[in-house]
């Protein structure tokens, strides 16, 4: 049996004041008359480059040997407005780019997660639920599940744009106004966002810009430097947050869709291939 794709066409929102089709992703036997089990969900952004990630091969593969349990994807697609609805959603960045990430957040929020949960069998437990983005997506993903650990347990972050900042004079403000590594540095902690689970990939060739010339490009660097903020707030490495970097790895959904089969193992996978995932070495 195969994975089911359905779509919710049109799909309104009163918070970003358009429409847009969501496409769902089902596991294999999900509409049989014997299924009733309840699945874990995941949310992906730029749900437009669902083939391109070749998401429905990778998961049919991992569904036919068993590494993974049943889960619900649903890819939210993005649309001209990319660059106001991703970003943080309390600061647009210093181009005003992300004025309408709040929006977007309360659009997943309000308005697609309580139409899914209505319509499918999905559980609402945080740790069962994941969301997905890649680059700018990415940051958007990371964003939405570090303020709202009540909902979500888990972020997949495919070559993130760390690099979202509210200042941008000089390099050193660079450097020191990235407003993601400044969310994690300033926000409260409380048990819910400690229970949070993070995977991050960056790849070599992700970019070739290296602003503070350390010879390390600003996609890795933005990026681990982002995981070491986290290892402050009591976030370890393997248990509680894992990144993959990709040797020759590019800014490009044919890198991301390498890896998803690593992603949705630790995401959703059995003990074993959750494991196997954790123990991928981090940064030195």
């Amino acid at each position: 049996m195969s994975v089911i794709v359905e779509t919710l066409d049109g799909f309104a929102s009163a918070h970003l004041e358009n429409r847009r089709s969501l496409s769902v992703v089902l596991p294999p036997g999900y509409r049989s008359a014997g299924h009733h089990a309840t699945c874990k969900t995941l949310y992906l952004n730029d749900g437009q480059d669902l083939d391109a990630l070749r998401l429905v091969g990778t998961l049919t593969r991992l569904y036919a040997q068993d590494e993974i349990a049943p889960l619900i994807v649903v890819a939210v697609p993005t649309n001209a407005d990319r660059l106001q609805e991703y970003g943080i959603a309390h600061t647009p960045d210093y181009r005003h780019r992300g004025s309408r990430a709040g929006a977007f957040t309360r659009f997943i929020l309000h308005e697609v997660m309580p139409a899914v949960q209505a319509q499918y069998r999905v559980s609402t437990r945080p740790e069962d639920t994941a969301y997905l983005g890649a680059s700018l997506g990415g940051l958007s993903a990371f964003d939405i599940v570090w303020n709202h650990p009540d909902r979500f347990g888990r972020a997949g972050v495919f070559s993130g744009s760390f690099w979202w900042r509210s200042r941008s004079a000089s390099v050193e403000e660079m450097q020191t106004s990235r407003i993601a590594h400044a969310m994690v540095r300033s926000t409260p902690m409380t048990p819910e966002r400690r229970a949070l689970k993070f995977w991050f990939q960056a790849g070599t060739e992700d970019e070739k810009d290296d602003r503070d010339k350390n010879g390390v490009i600003d996609a890795i660097q933005d990026t681990t430097e982002l995981m070491d903020a986290l290892e402050t707030r009591g976030y370890r490495h393997g248990s509680d947050m894992t990144y993959l970097e990709v040797a020759g790895g590019q800014h490009h959904p044919s890198t991301w869709a390498s890896v998803m089969q690593v992603f949705l193992r630790w995401a959703f996978g059995a003990p074993e291939a959750v494991g196997s995932a954790a123990a991928l070495p981090p940064r030195p």
